[in-house]
């Protein structure tokens, strides 16, 4: 277990912090009396008190070297902000429902990311609990919770956190998060955490004031790098290392999602990966039940899915960029000039197949090759999805997909994740086509950041060429404008992509085709310059499912495979009840509800149809 922050024994509650250059450390108590407290240090620079008078609810600071008051580096919660008083916490007075909870098998999730502040009016967690009906009727087995660290004011995707053991004060602090998980798994569902340890955010910052915590050795795009491999590194790495199990114990969370792992670096002998993941499987034989880990990589490179045995970090896996951009510059090719070295459907087809999409070849982005191949990386190694915050929140006016195409195109997006031998990811309202934006907002308190991020913004957006000013990131309305309106899934199109969606997830989650994930049971061909044929089997090699998809505005004509002498329609975008017109007309000519093999199948433009073969008795 963590050496830092504080735990309650008994009558006692131990203060320990880390701060191996100090002479000196005072604790400051300010409630339930005004005391301070000496602490003793020990040889790896750990300074402790142990305080009778201390315990859930106290509030108190830590004093380095007869400097300033500080929060704790290691706080649980932070009901004042990044700049008040830290507040013990006592994680063994919850109590929790969920003793027969074991978790998920991530090869069957169906993952839902979450962020707190805007999936509801209220913005909390406790707000979402009502909510959980719908989305498990979808057939959504996972929320992903975007980071809840305690980050400056109320407003923030939560990328900015200085507290990453603090619960966010304005989301509802530790209990309401407990409260949250303890109904999700009453449910059903399991909840992931979106953690960042490749950086801290500058407001509320003063991890510098107790150790050498940032290494000046590598540069990330925050500054100063997490020092992992340079002088005084042991007691960095226990602090990020111990992360992981906090919350998965204390908070009974099931998974981990790691932002930007590319941008976390370790030289030493033992790899930060490697300790960190040793500590989680610890944890998981002591709790009983399974605990995932997923990792962001800009890497391009299996290792980070494949065991420290190997060579690798031990992610269980990530999340595969490459597929998102290959579809997305299909389906809106105005993308390109975003994703300029995308646009192909060989390159959707090698997604599906293999994985990464770049592995190895010259790059224009990135003006280098770039990537190594996951051929034959098996699909439940890879998260997928049509957006998330940052393809959303990156853009100038956070649109999402559902204003940049057309209904029948958002239907095969739709069709195109979920049909995937990958683990599908949805972005909160994306089931229904939400259509409000999902800006880049803030509510900082120093006024100088704020105008570092205004223009950081402004930067960002002109090396796109964007012709429009970005919102104003500390501008309220800004994050208003990024609350869902759920409303809207109850009518129109929009209840009708809710529909379908729940109608893919229903037929992944009932033939074993789908479940499949060995890459070596998937086929996939190209027809055309739009077409694709994926052609799935069971793991007994005995049934087989294909999906025809058409990204293009013309019909294109399909060779049914002959696998199966008799296949029949499992789904089909253009079949009337998924058809938006009002007056009941239908875009095209639903496909046949049999085929047989080598038959001609015409597929309309802007379509996915889906059929299963039939078993020879």
């Amino acid at each position: 277990m963590s050496k830092i922050g504080t735990k309650i024994t008994g009558p006692n509650c131990r203060f320990t912090v880390w701060a191996p250059e100090k002479e000196s450390m005072i604790l400051h108590l300010l409630n339930p009396v005004n005391e301070e407290y000496k602490m003793d240090k020990d040889e790896e620079g750990y300074f402790t008190a142990i305080v009778e008078e201390a315990g859930e609810g106290t509030r108190y600071f830590y004093r380095p070297d007869d400097g300033n008051n500080l929060p704790d580096p290691a706080s649980n919660f932070q009901p004042e902000g990044v700049h008040g008083p830290s507040q013990v916490v006592n994680h063994e007075k919850f109590n929790w429902t969920d003793t027969g909870w074991k978790g998920i098998n991530l090869k069957d999730a169906v993952i839902y990311e979450i962020h707190t502040g805007t999936f509801t009016a209220e913005g909390t967690f406790e707000a979402i609990v009502p909510y959980l009906d719908d989305i498990a009727s979808i057939g959504i087995n996972v929320i992903e919770l975007m980071p809840v660290a305690q980050f400056p004011g109320s407003r923030n995707w939560g990328y900015d956190g200085v507290y990453p053991y603090a619960v966010q004060n304005s989301y509802g602090g530790p209990s309401g998060l407990k409260k949250l998980v303890n109904a999700c798994h009453s449910m059903g569902i399991a909840v992931f955490l979106d953690v960042v340890y490749n950086h801290l955010g500058p407001e509320g910052n003063y991890f510098g004031s107790f150790g050498p915590y940032f290494t000046r050795k590598y540069q990330v795009p925050w500054g100063d790098a997490i020092n992992l491999d340079d002088e005084w590194c042991d007691g960095v790495r226990d602090y990020f290392s111990d992360n992981p199990v906090f919350w998965l114990t204390n908070y009974h969370i099931d998974g981990i999602r790691v932002d930007a792992i590319h941008a976390i670096y370790d030289s030493g002998s033992r790899h930060f990966w490697d300790l960190t993941m040793e500590k989680i499987r610890d944890a998981e034989f002591r709790e009983g039940r399974v605990m995932h880990v997923i990792a962001e990589s800009d890497l391009n490179d299996p290792k980070v899915v494949k065991s420290s045995e190997v060579g690798g970090f031990s992610f269980e896996a990530q999340w595969l960029d490459d597929f998102h951009h290959a579809l997305y510059v299909l389906l809106h090719p105005a993308g390109k000039t975003r994703y300029a070295d995308f646009g192909r459907i060989e390159q959707l087809a090698k997604a599906y197949k293999d994985g990464f999409v770049h592995s190895g070849e010259m790059v224009r982005f990135r003006k280098r090759k770039y990537g190594n191949s996951s051929a034959g990386i098996p699909g439940h190694k890879f998260v997928v999805f049509n957006q998330n915050h940052d393809q959303i929140g990156n853009r100038v006016l956070g649109e999402r997909i559902s204003v940049l195409v057309g209904f029948e195109q958002l239907k095969l997006a739709a069709a195109a994740i979920i049909l995937s031998p990958y683990i599908p990811m949805l972005f909160m309202g994306e089931e229904y086509g939400e259509e409000n934006p999902f800006l880049y907002f803030i509510s900082h308190s120093d006024e100088a950041l704020i105008k570092a991020v205004r223009e950081g913004r402004k930067k960002e957006f002109e090396a796109f060429k964007w012709d429009v000013e970005p919102p104003d990131p500390q501008d309220e309305n800004t994050f208003f404008q990024s609350k869902l309106n759920k409303e809207k899934r109850l009518s129109g199109k929009n209840k009708l992509i809710l529909q379908w969606t729940k109608e893919l997830i229903a037929l992944r989650r009932n033939r074993d085709a789908l479940r499949n994930t060995i890459k070596d049971d998937i086929e996939v061909n190209v027809t055309g310059e739009s077409g694709l044929t994926i052609l799935r089997r069971d793991g007994n090699a005995k049934s087989y499912i294909v999906s025809f998809f058409n990204f293009s505005d013309a019909d294109i004509e399909f060779f049914v495979p002959s696998q199966h002498s008799t296949w029949i329609k499992l789904a089909d975008s253009k079949e009337a009840k998924w058809n938006e017109k009002k007056d009941g007309s239908i875009n095209a000519i639903p496909l046949p509800v049999s085929v047989n093999a080598h038959d001609r199948l015409n597929v309309p433009d802007w379509s996915v149809s889906v059929y299963s073969g039939v078993k020879e008795r």
